[in-house]
């Protein structure tokens, strides 16, 4: 689960086998503590929806929408073969 601030306006894509696919970018920042000290943690993640509902977040989402993305890790590669860490969501909460 990561919570954060959507980047720019999700993109929409159709896989060959007529998949969608939403893809966008949240930004994480908050304070956690590590050994009694407090610590500024702040991450990029690129977060992929599958399936039906993909379509809807497209058009729901906007830049600078908070939200709450429950999911898993998984590893892309960029197209020049660069590894990347990616969010896939299995749910989106709409945080006000």
């Amino acid at each position: 689960m990561l919570v954060g601030e959507v980047v720019k306006t999700p993109k929409l894509s159709t896989s060959p086998a007529g998949i969608h696919h939403c893809q966008f970018s949240i930004d994480h920042k908050s304070i956690q503590v590590e050994e009694g000290m407090n610590r500024q943690a702040f991450v990029r993640m690129k977060v992929v929806a599958t399936g039906q509902w993909a379509q809807n977040l497209t058009r729901d989402l906007t830049a600078g929408c908070k939200v709450k993305v429950t999911g898993f890790i998984n590893r892309h590669e960029s197209r020049n073969g660069n590894p990347l860490i990616v969010l896939h969501a299995q749910q989106i909460e709409m945080i006000n």
